[in-house]
């Protein structure tokens, strides 16, 4: 994966993932300013930031699970038409996520080649990942964040559908937020990514830990906060559509499938009968991206023919 130094592109990241004790090791969002009601500062970077409609646009992929939480909050609050959306091909290159010259994974919005050149607008030079979602303010022409945590949230701030992080359950969803993040969104992947078999034996072992104690608190809840739908279930969803066809077989996460928990299967294909969100789910893409050809992975690159998963409730 390529990584820019001081506003300038390198395919190679000189400082590429970290695998301290053979665990794999999240590099962390660097470009994290706010949307706020009234333009001023937010818990990091600068202010000036409002939610006017069709001041901003969204750069996502398909197959990016931290991209979905992105495309569901924009979904679930009615922003459609609010902020535009531009998709990267499923398959990153040497220039990491890019886009065709028309189609469905071009970008209308700056018509670059290849999302570095949308990084490359920063100022000063930006230095980091390149990473998906990117939120990208039209009026001042600078990206407002990469950070799909921080954008779900910023999205709520337009005013539009549900609240999906309500005062008398920010607690709660906090708390849920950060065992999921941990354990769960990011588990699969220290779990696929491990190096060493004590690395893998200890995060495929929290990723089943918690789904468990979610198929057991289903039991007396309909959402994982109650009785009210609300960011966390959000933030659980993306790993949820992609672990029968991606994570079980390539990232070896097998003890258990998706759909052999039954509160948790009724619980996530109940998400997926919602309005507008089986448009931001695309289970072929997720294939092609998570059985790509790669050296520890999948050395030839073949992409399985299923499994065929019917989603409907």
């Amino acid at each position: 994966m390529g990584a820019m130094i001081d506003g300038d592109y390198h395919v190679k990241d000189p400082d590429p993932d970290s695998y301290a004790g053979g665990e794999f090791k999240r590099a962390r969002s660097d470009i994290r300013h706010w949307i706020t009601a009234d333009g001023g500062p937010g818990p990091t970077g600068d202010g000036g930031f409002t939610p006017d409609p069709g001041r901003y646009h969204l750069y996502a992929a398909w197959n990016c699970p931290w991209a979905h939480r992105a495309l569901l909050a924009r979904v679930m609050l009615g922003l459609q038409d609010t902020i535009s959306v531009s998709y990267a091909r499923p398959r990153r290159t040497d220039d990491g996520w890019v886009f065709d010259e028309g189609g469905a994974f071009s970008d209308p919005e700056l018509k670059v080649a290849a999302l570095h050149q949308v990084y490359a607008r920063q100022s000063p030079g930006y230095t980091g990942r390149i990473t998906v979602p990117v939120l990208w303010d039209r009026r001042t022409l600078q990206i407002v964040s990469n950070e799909s945590a921080d954008i779900v949230r910023m999205l709520g701030t337009f005013g539009s559908g549900p609240n999906l992080y309500p005062a008398p359950l920010q607690a709660d969803i906090d708390s849920w937020n950060d065992l999921i993040y941990r354990t769960v969104n990011n588990g699969v992947y220290r779990a696929g990514f491990a190096r060493t078999q004590d690395a893998y034996d200890r995060a495929v072992a929290e990723v089943f830990d918690t789904l468990d104690r979610i198929e057991a608190h289903l039991a007396t809840h309909e959402w994982l906060c109650g009785e009210t739908l609300t960011e966390a279930d959000l933030r659980l969803f993306p790993t949820l559509a992609r672990f029968d066809v991606a994570y079980h077989y390539a990232f070896k996460c097998n003890l258990r499938r998706l759909m052999d928990y039954p509160r948790l299967w009724r619980y996530a294909r109940k998400i997926h009968a919602m309005a507008g969100v089986a448009e931001t789910v695309r289970f072929e893409i997720y294939k092609q991206g998570y059985f790509s050809a790669s050296e520890l992975r999948n050395p030839l690159g073949i992409v399985p023919a299923g499994p065929v998963i019917d989603w409907t409730l």
